[in-house]
């Protein structure tokens, strides 16, 4: 058979550092790199046009593409992991607020839609009992996945998020990070939040995944295992995985996190229903580990 060429795109993670090099290579494809910056711009047109036939992508991003039916296909192979609790803040100069202190309260986030804020949405519902619909949410950006219909308000095209929260336009966001003095985390130590929320729930909160084209997982299940082989050997090939591994390969490994993360994009009404984690992946993903 015809090597392939797989157009793909993949942040420069340290744990895929020797397969964006070329030191780990395969017999049966190349990967074809092509650079986004940042990598959750290559989101949208991997969603609507299937641009690549591999592509890092947000979890959330991929549940919402499955429940309008895109052919993409899901890879247990995660490409970023982190505890969400340091991206959220709030503006110092306007009182002190806390994560029980957002009900009626503007809060900024780059899309309705975005991973993160899923997760941090999730986190204040669920162990802060949070009333989200209480929130008055602005949004700055488009769902990656056209079907939704986001009714947040939007911010004017000519705003930045974290510049509204300085000039005090909103009382919080969630998503980002600042070494601005006038900025705080909302939540008060968020390194030792986010230790109590792991121990009490054994999960680690999974961002990024990868996704190939249905088309590809069709025609060559073969390349669709070796793309994921690869991926993992140059995980291995970076050393030992932290403790806990934020970039847990697998299905098993993945399980908690996306059973978790289900549960919260369905409470968020950003899918129809709970997926099953089995119902994410298709026959020719179920055999890898």
């Amino acid at each position: 058979m015809d090597r392939l060429k797989l157009k793909t795109v993949l942040g420069s993670h340290p744990h895929v550092r020797a397969v964006k090099s070329g030191e780990l290579r395969s017999d049966l494809f190349d990967l074809d790199f092509i650079t986004y910056t940042p990598t959750n711009t290559a989101f949208k047109p991997m969603v609507r046009e299937q641009a690549f036939d591999v592509c890092e992508m947000a979890i959330v991003t991929y549940l919402m593409a499955k429940a309008h039916g895109k052919p993409l296909v899901l890879l247990p192979a995660t490409m970023l992991g982190r505890f969400q609790h340091a991206y959220a803040l709030y503006n110092r100069a306007r009182g002190t607020l806390g994560p029980t202190d957002l009900e009626g309260k503007r809060v900024g986030i780059r899309s309705f839609t975005t991973t993160t804020g899923a997760w941090i949405r999730g986190i204040l519902a669920n162990d802060y009992g949070v009333n989200l619909d209480r929130i008055h949410w602005v949004t700055f950006e488009d769902p990656h996945v056209a079907e939704y219909v986001d009714t947040a308000e939007r911010a004017p095209k000519d705003k930045k998020i974290l510049q509204m929260l300085i000039d005090s336009e909103l009382d919080a966001v969630l998503g980002e990070t600042s070494d601005n003095p006038k900025l705080k985390p909302l939540f008060p130590d968020p390194a030792a939040e986010a230790a109590k929320w792991y121990a009490r729930r054994g999960v680690v909160p999974v961002n990024h995944l990868v996704v190939v084209t249905k088309q590809l997982a069709g025609s060559r299940p073969d390349v669709v295992a070796g793309v994921y082989d690869l991926l993992k050997q140059s995980k291995e090939q970076a050393g030992p995985a932290a403790t806990p591994d934020l970039v847990p390969f697998g299905i098993e490994a993945n399980r908690k996190p996306l059973e978790l993360i289900i549960d919260y994009a369905f409470q968020q009404a950003l899918i129809p229903r709970r997926y099953a984690v089995e119902e994410l992946f298709d026959e020719t993903i179920r055999g890898l580990n």
